[in-house]
């Protein structure tokens, strides 16, 4: 709203100052009419006044011959020649005027040559036929046209001015209207937008007090939450501990009767063979058989033996996974409680010392780590191991037979964060299973590298306790790119207590 009180009160702005120019323009060209009206009156009246100074002064030298009344006589009528050109001069942008003016200009001619008639009959001496001509002069129609056509040229004039005279008035009246009503619309939005903006901050102020209101119960909410949350992550990781722990007992039980069940099999089977053979007619043990040997079994015996070992086995192999599970599962009990330390980290010094360790492996799989220069952080030294190690561990562990491995290691900042990208051109990812490679215990892929399916999911769980977030991008049979963000100076009373 307020932005179009603003664009209106800028387009009234607009238009009350072009009015106004073009009003006073107007207003200027109507008074210029005017003045030029009254400039043509007195110029008229000069031409006039000076036929009438030459005439005096012609009627003067003729009574008295005074050489001087001659001499103004002369001044007079080359003053009315040029009071005449310059009345023509302004009287061009009226045709009816140039009209008058050119028959003005002619009357005049004729009446200084009679002037300059009795000028010359009073050089040959004849004084009384001088004064005879100006008599009749005086009164012939030279004159008389002259006032005519003065006086035509007047009233047109008169007739002029009063014209521009109202049309200066009206173009005044106007630029009057226009500023009053300009400025009323001005004041009004002004006004209107006082009002409003005065609206706006009683709202801003409200709504600036809701949302501390708002902020209160919220961090109070949160802080609850948190709380809430931080017990239930320590009850769910004792909770972990102690399956794990209980779970353990049952497991090492059933490892020991498995180890006496695969010792308690040598006898059973040799118990079987001396009865296979016992039951024969033509029984009888070989010279060398001990109680030691391998019992030689046949037929359905020799069956039950494979069918029992592949048993034994598939058991055996069972628990011992069961243990890793149990194993890595404890691990991260004990990871979770762990409390974070930060530190100023040269990241680049930690992952060349990581790649160090793994050197021999790159070397047996043909495979080069390239490390580039990375941004240094503030953060817990030994889950940043533990997160680089496992990404590290997994592209080495999963490159394509055959091809050379190229594992590159690149970084970045962006507002306050560094962003590490580990990228490989191994098998790649389904991108169905983009997600589920973080889940615990899910794996992805054919399952032919050893693995218990805990270590991304472990890595993204010691990401976002340092305040970060973890990203893949990969495709099948081209490579995989884990891009992990982590805050440039992470703090510990912030993020990792309440993670």
């Amino acid at each position: 709203m307020q932005i179009l009180l603003l664009a209106a009160g800028l387009v009234v702005l607009v238009a009350i100052s072009v009015a106004s120019i073009m009003v006073v323009d107007r207003a200027r060209e109507d008074s210029s009419l005017v003045v030029h009206t009254v400039e043509v009156e007195n110029q008229l009246s000069t031409v006039l006044l000076e036929i009438r100074r030459a005439e005096s002064a012609i009627r003067g030298y003729i009574l008295i011959s005074e050489p001087s009344l001659l001499t103004q006589h002369e001044t007079a009528v080359i003053a009315s020649r040029i009071a005449v050109n310059r009345l023509l001069a302004l009287i061009s942008d009226n045709p009816v005027q140039i009209a008058n003016g050119n028959e003005l200009k002619a009357a005049v001619d004729k009446r200084l040559g009679e002037f300059d008639g009795e000028i010359e009959r009073l050089k040959r001496g004849d004084r009384q036929g001088s004064i005879d001509l100006l008599r009749a002069a005086g009164a012939a129609a030279t004159t008389q046209r002259i006032a005519d056509i003065s006086t035509a040229m007047r009233r047109e004039e008169d007739r002029l001015f009063a014209e521009r005279t109202i049309s200066a008035d009206r173009s005044q009246s106007l630029a009057s209207f226009i500023t009053i009503t300009g400025s009323g619309l001005v004041v009004a939005l002004a006004g209107l937008s006082i009002f409003l903006v005065r609206r706006s901050t009683r709202a801003r102020d409200e709504a600036e007090e809701l949302l501390r209101d708002t902020n209160l119960n919220l961090e109070a909410t949160v802080n609850e939450r948190t709380a809430d949350l931080r017990e239930a992550n320590e009850e769910i990781q004792r909770f972990a501990y102690i399956v794990s722990h209980d779970l353990r007992s049952p497991l090492v039980n059933i490892m020991g009767f498995t180890s006496e069940l695969e010792e308690l099999r040598g006898d059973i089977f040799r118990r079987i063979s001396t009865l296979s053979r016992a039951a024969l007619p033509d029984a009888s043990l070989s010279e060398n058989v001990t109680d030691s040997a391998e019992p030689i079994l046949e037929g359905p015996d020799s069956k039950l033996s494979d069918e029992f070992n592949e048993a034994l086995n598939f058991i055996k192999s069972s628990i011992a996974k069961m243990d890793r599970l149990i194993s890595a599962i404890l691990n991260l009990t004990r990871e979770g409680r762990r409390e974070f330390q930060p530190e100023k980290i040269d990241v680049r010094e930690l992952i060349e010392g990581i790649a160090s360790t793994v050197a021999h492996q790159a070397a047996e799989a043909e495979a080069q780590i390239r490390i580039q220069p990375l941004p240094d952080i503030v953060s817990d030294r030994l889950a940043l191991e533990q997160i680089f190690s496992n990404l590290i561990d997994n592209a080495l562990k999963y490159l394509k037979d055959g091809v050379p491995g190229d594992i590159s290691i690149t970084g970045r900042t962006k507002l306050g964060f560094a962003i590490y990208e580990i990228a490989d051109n191994g098998r790649g990812i389904d991108p169905k299973d983009h997600q589920r490679i973080f889940d615990l215990f899910r794996r992805a892929g054919t399952q032919d590298r050893p693995g218990q399916g805990i270590g991304l999911a472990h890595v993204r769980a010691l990401v976002r306790r340092l305040g970060g977030t973890m990203s893949v991008t990969s495709q099948l049979h081209v490579g995989s790119t884990f891009v992990i963000t982590l805050p440039t100076n992470w703090n510990l009373s912030k993020q990792g207590k309440a993670a």
